[in-house]
């Protein structure tokens, strides 16, 4: 190898040259490296880019035919009889045209998506956005099916990222219990959630609902409803605004007014829970039960009722109805039951606690009452008093009244029975107590006779022919007899001996005018307002 020396005194514009081509060879060197570093990065970035833009593009995994299109500057490919594949989803379709610049399909003739094990989508017409995973498919029969239900209509809008369908034509869900049609919908394909809206339908075999809004869960089998709803089964009707159903269960609540209707009663409350299977209901909220073949109504703030038992519960400024001819009944209670007869259709009331009653011939008070419709029987126990007309006042341990053609006839007071009329002759008042007391009324509401067996005893004024007042009689007798004719008695007879004497007008003492244990109470009498607690 030949060796080359160079010193100071050599040439020096050669002594230049010579370093500025070693110079160049360092710099030509330096460039190539440079440029080798670009190219293999660049290199990788478009690979990479490249992979990235792979993973987004619609790829086509077979056809029949395939062409490339270039029109007006973009590429375009159409594709007989093809199957497409796009994250994880296959499409198919008898003809198709791919734009590869917008990453977007149209697809015509037996489309189909088939997305994971379980959604397929089936139309005539397939437009489907690669970029956003938007399918809108639609035709004269457009089907969305998964493993357990189908979704028919004529348009579908499935965006595939989310896994939710919508339509806005009308559709027809199907599964193995329900049909549900409406004229707008969407269904979740992930949570297995229907969204219902417009003249929504659900039907099976046990029932039909309809409303206009419906959130059905097929897998809880629950359904949510927010407006004017409606569910019928062969055992009466439910009527709401706002609720939820359990289509398996047929349990179901509501949270605004709503009224539950058979061929028996009707239940209506702002709140109302509802068992399908044995119609029983629980209500609040201004509840209104009301018996059909007997016309009686029970109202209060809360209630229950058993239709399996024919037995109703209700409380909370409780009062019931009860139409007798013209004329109505009303009790009110802190709880009211309600019991039907199945085998003739007759009903037993029961009021427990702060009894009032109310009916135009007569009103009273107690703490416990039962009336039987069967044989218009009222039972008053536990400081029983009752008013009849405005003059006649009856207290006992207990009393039973007995209607006839929905009046009454016949009053029974049983232990420190107590009976007092106002004489508005004299302004004073007769009475008559003892054991037992049978007080009988005429036709017209009028105290027309009294009898009394053991421990009686009687105040009463006596009036002669031209009706002045002649004295007090105070009488005791084991048994007694007394005939009444306005408020007034007019006859008296007696069992065994009776102890009595007649005091007159200017000898009677204040003591004598009252048997022991008298109390006027008129003012306590109820009135129809504060029976219904309309007024307290």
């Amino acid at each position: 190898m030949d060796k080359k020396n160079y010193h100071a005194g050599c040439n020096s514009f050669k002594l230049s040259r010579v370093i500025n081509i070693k110079t160049n060879k360092y710099l030509r060197a330096f460039f190539v490296v440079l440029i080798s570093i670009y190219t293999f990065l660049s290199f990788n970035a478009l690979a990479q880019n490249t992979s990235t833009a792979n993973e987004d593009l619609i790829e086509i995994l077979k056809s029949d035919q395939l062409e490339i299109i270039n029109a007006n500057g973009v590429d375009s490919r159409r594709v007989t009889n093809g199957v497409f594949k796009h994250k994880g989803a296959l499409l198919y379709s008898n003809l198709a045209i791919q734009n590869i610049t917008t990453n977007v399909i149209e697809a015509f003739g037996n489309v189909k998506i088939v997305q994971g094990d379980t959604v397929t989508v089936t139309g005539d017409t397939l437009y489907y956005y690669g970029n956003t995973r938007l399918a809108i498919v639609s035709g004269r029969k457009t089907v969305l099916k998964d493993s357990k239900r189908t979704l028919t209509t004529r348009k579908i809008e499935y965006d595939m990222a989310s896994g939710i369908a919508y339509y806005k034509l009308p559709g027809r869900t199907v599964d193995e219990e329900n049909v549900l049609t409406s004229k707008e919908g969407f269904y979740n394909t992930a949570t297995k959630e229907f969204t219902y809206y417009r003249n929504v339908k659900l039907v099976n075999k046990k029932y039909t609902l309809t409303t206009d809004t419906l959130l059905y869960n097929s897998i809880t089998k629950w359904s949510y409803f927010n407006g004017p709803t409606k569910i019928v089964n062969k055992d009466g009707t439910v009527v709401g605004t706002k609720g939820q159903y359990n289509t398996e269960s047929t349990q179901s609540s509501f949270h605004k007014r709503t009224t539950v209707d058979n061929e028996t009663y009707t239940l209506t409350a702002d709140s109302l829970i509802v068992d399908g299977k044995s119609n029983d209901g629980r209500g609040k909220g201004n509840v209104v039960i009301v018996a059909k073949k007997d016309k009686t109504v029970l109202n209060g703030d809360e209630g229950y009722y058993w239709k399996s038992k024919g037995y109703s519960k209700i409380y909370g400024h409780a009062y019931v109805r009860n139409v007798v001819s013209e004329d109505t009944l009303y009790i009110r209670a802190d709880t009211l039951y309600s019991f039907e007869n199945a085998r003739d259709s007759t009903r037993k009331l029961i009021g427990d606690k702060n009894v009032f009653i109310y009916k135009s011939d007569f009103q009273g008070k107690c703490d416990s009452i039962s009336y039987n419709t069967a044989d218009s029987v009222i039972r008053f126990f536990r400081q029983p008093i009752l008013w009849s007309d405005q003059h006649y006042q009856m207290e006992a341990d207990s009393i039973t009244a007995f209607l006839v053609n929905n009046e009454i006839n016949r009053m029974l007071l049983k232990g420190k029975a107590f009976v007092i009329t106002e004489d508005t002759l004299v302004r004073q008042f007769n009475q008559v107590k003892g054991r037992i007391i049978n007080a009988y009324f005429d036709s017209g509401n009028k105290l027309k006779q009294v009898l009394v067996e053991g421990n009686g005893e009687s105040a009463y004024y006596a009036v002669d022919d031209k009706q002045k007042n002649i004295g007090l009689n105070r009488v005791e007798c084991g048994r007694m007899n007394l005939i009444f004719k306005e408020n007034r008695v007019e006859k008296i007879s007696f069992v065994g001996k009776p102890d009595g004497k007649l005091i007159p007008p200017t000898k009677i003492k204040q003591p004598e005018r009252q048997l022991d244990g008298f109390n006027w109470r008129i003012s306590e009498k109820p009135t129809r307002e504060k029976t219904i607690w309309a007024e307290l």
